[in-house]
């Protein structure tokens, strides 16, 4: 199967959609939502995903973000596997649960955003799964309608300053009462399948990435940098912090203060998203899932531990990849 073509840099606005393996369900219930966002949640705090607005189907999704970074290959293949793996393992179940891979649409800028905003918060509506959109919770609909809390990691600043004042949200809401007959002059300026915008746009894709194939069969880049980078990197990392990279993977058990320094460079390395665990974990010596644990255990020590808090700050001011 080939690859779709993936239009990448700093900044891009996607619709992003993918549906359950033939057809099927992707969530068996409300936990599953919840496992679902918190996953999402990661992703955007791990890549630098910046989340505009969501809902969450029987069988697919719709997500409504924007790329800090030239990364949303990188950033969705990690969300759909992690969330499968999660999906699996809570239901004893093995196999895809997506139907191939996602699906990703360039948008032009803000104005194209605030309009597939109300597209995408329909989608209830149009399904017949409601009769009022505030009545379904799995979306980020009732956050910009009517101010109730959702997660931390959805910003909805960028469409609701489109709705000045302190009736902005009501202005929303109006809005996507109407919106029924403005969704087909939305997907007027769908273009190729890969793209919402102008026609003046369109060219400066065009002429952009004018050498890029379209479906062509080359594996994605493995991350942000190549394996030999990561380990220069790791140790200019561990001569801040007065450590050396190899000692950890010789030694195997390691504890204390010695343990805690290869956590820290483990997190670091992780936090870039450039890498998978297995990769990581190869690189010090210890297993997938241990670098799973670290991670956890290292989101714990950013909210409690001052040392390493300041430790961690040090390698990202001081280390750009």
């Amino acid at each position: 199967m080939a690859r779709p073509w993936r239009i990448q840099y700093g900044g891009a606005y996607y619709h992003v959609l993918s549906r359950g393996n033939e057809g099927r369900g992707i969530f068996y219930d409300d936990q599953d939502r919840k496992i679902f966002l918190e996953t999402l949640g990661e992703t955007s705090e791990r890549f630098g995903v910046e989340i505009y607005a969501f809902v969450l189907m029987t069988n697919h999704y719709h997500l409504l973000l924007q790329t800090r970074h030239p990364n949303l290959s990188k950033a969705m293949q990690w969300f759909g596997v992690t969330y499968t793996r999660r999906f699996n393992n809570r239901h004893l179940r093995t196999g895809h649960l997506f139907q191939g891979r996602f699906k990703s649409i360039l948008v032009e800028d803000d104005a194209y955003v605030v309009e597939l905003s109300c597209y995408i918060h329909r989608n209830p509506l149009r399904s017949g799964m409601v009769k009022r959109l505030i009545d379904y919770n799995w979306s980020s609909y009732p956050v910009y309608a009517y101010g109730r809390s959702g997660p931390e990691w959805l910003k909805t600043d960028l469409v609701l300053g489109y709705f000045s004042g302190e009736e902005g949200r009501k202005a929303y809401r109006e809005k996507i009462q109407s919106y029924a007959g403005e969704e087909k002059r939305l997907w007027e300026d769908f273009r190729h399948g890969v793209i919402l915008g102008t026609s003046q746009f369109l060219d400066l894709i065009k002429a952009r990435y004018s050498n890029d194939k379209p479906h062509r069969e080359v594996p994605q880049q493995r991350g942000v940098v190549g394996r030999a980078n990561a380990e220069a990197v790791m140790e200019q990392a561990a001569q801040l912090i007065h450590c050396t990279v190899g000692r950890f993977k010789e030694k195997g058990r390691i504890y204390g203060k010695e343990k805690d320094k290869r956590d820290l460079l483990v997190f670091f390395l992780w936090g870039k998203g450039a890498h998978t665990n297995g990769e990581i974990g190869e690189m010090f010596g210890i297993t997938y899932t241990a670098v799973s644990h670290i991670v956890k255990k290292a989101k714990d020590k950013m909210k409690t531990d001052q040392d390493f808090q300041q430790d961690h700050a040090l390698l990202n001011s001081q280390i750009k990849v």
